[in-house]
C-alpha cells in the first residue's frame, strides 16, 4: 500500500518560553488530507489543538486555516490564529516583513497585525470577531458546577459571552479562588442546564495586570486549556460592560492563564475605548518546539 507523509510543527503559543503556553500542532502543507483524517489526526495528536493549512478560498486572505480539538472542528481559535500565523511566516509563506494579512477560518476572514516585540521577537495580534451577548446564568448553579461557594463570586453575573465559541464567564473574588475551581463531567451537566447550553466555562479573577485566568471545555475534548485567545477578546468586553477594567490603566493589559495546570500564558489585550468591542485585539508570542512527519495510507489521506 502506498502512503503520503505530512511534515508537522508543533508550537508553544502565547509564551516567550518553550513548554509554556499551550501547545499547537500545525500542517503546513494540507493539501490531500480529508475532513475526517484531520480529526482524526487532531485525536493522534492528542493536544488542544491541531491546524491544517489549505489555499486561502477568499481572495483577501494569505490562507486557509482549519482548526480542530481532539473532538470537534472549531470555527475560530485565537491560538490557532496566532500560531498558524507564525508558522506561515517563520517558513516564508508570508513574509516576515509583512505586518498585516488575514487568515481564511470558518467564521470569516480575521486579520492578523504583527509588531516588533521583546527582543526583536514577532508579536502577533489578532482582531477578535464580532462579540454578542447571551443570557446571564444562575450564580449559585455556576458556583456549585465549579465548586465552589457562591461566596467566593465578584458580583459581576456570570453571563453566556462569545465571538465563535460561546464561553460563561464567572468572576471570582482572586486567584487562589481561580485555582480551586474545578469541571468535571457532573458539572458540565450542572453548567450546561444554567447556561441552556453547552459552552465553555471561563473563570477570573481582575488583577491589578487584567486578570488571572482558567478555562475548562470537557465536551471539547479539553479538560482544561492552557491559553484561550478565542475567549480572551470576549473576556475584555465582559470586565468592559461590568467595570472590571479601568480606562485609566491603559489601552493595554494581560490575561495571564494556565498557570494552576504548570503551562503559563501570556494574552495580551489591546483595546481602542474609542470603538469599544469592535476593536478587540488578542495577542501573542511563539515559541517553536517540535518538527516532525507523519505517515498516512493513501486510502486515509485521500
Amino acid at each position: 500500500m502506498s502512503s503520503r507523509t505530512y511534515r508537522y510543527r508543533v508550537v508553544d503559543v502565547f509564551t516567550q518560553n518553550a513548554l509554556e503556553g499551550n501547545q499547537l500542532g500545525v500542517f503546513p502543507e494540507a493539501t490531500g488530507i480529508d475532513d475526517a483524517t484531520m480529526q482524526r489526526i487532531a485525536k493522534e495528536l492528542n493536544i488542544a489543538e491541531t491546524t491544517f493549512i489549505l489555499p486561502a478560498t477568499r481572495p483577501d486572505c494569505v490562507a486557509n486555516v482549519r482548526i480542530f480539538t481532539p473532538a470537534r472542528e472549531m470555527p475560530f481559535a485565537g491560538h490557532p490564529t496566532v500560531g498558524s500565523s507564525f508558522v506561515l511566516m517563520d517558513e516564508g509563506v508570508i513574509p516576515r516583513e509583512t505586518t498585516q494579512f488575514s487568515l481564511d477560518e470558518k467564521v470569516g476572514a480575521i486579520p492578523v497585525r504583527v509588531e516588533k516585540g521583546e527582543h526583536g521577537r514577532p508579536l502577533i495580534w489578532l482582531t477578535t470577531p464580532a462579540i454578542t451577548y447571551g443570557k446571564t446564568c444562575d450564580p449559585k448553579l455556576c458556583a456549585e458546577a465549579l465548586g465552589i461557594e457562591p461566596a467566593d463570586l465578584h458580583g459581576a453575573p456570570p453571563q453566556i459571552v462569545g465571538a465563535g465559541n460561546p464561553a460563561v464567564f464567572v468572576a471570582v473574588k482572586d486567584k487562589d479562588v481561580v485555582d480551586r475551581a474545578w469541571l468535571d463531567s457532573r458539572g458540565m451537566a450542572s453548567l450546561k442546564n444554567a447556561a441552556g447550553e453547552s459552552v465553555f466555562a471561563f473563570v477570573f479573577a481582575p488583577t491589578k495586570l487584567g486578570a488571572y485566568s482558567r478555562m475548562f471545555a470537557p465536551e471539547h475534548g479539553v479538560a482544561e486549556d492552557p491559553a484561550t485567545g478565542s475567549a480572551t477578546g470576549p473576556l475584555a468586553a465582559y470586565m468592559m460592560r461590568h467595570g472590571l477594567i479601568a480606562r485609566g490603566n491603559g489601552s493595554r493589559f494581560i490575561s495571564e492563564q494556565g498557570a494552576k495546570m504548570k503551562r503559563r500564558s501570556i494574552l495580551h489585550i489591546q483595546i481602542d475605548w474609542d470603538r469599544g468591542t469592535d476593536a478587540i485585539e488578542v495577542g501573542g508570542y511563539v515559541s517553536p518546539i517540535i518538527e516532525g512527519k507523519m505517515t498516512l495510507p493513501d486510502l486515509i489521506a485521500d
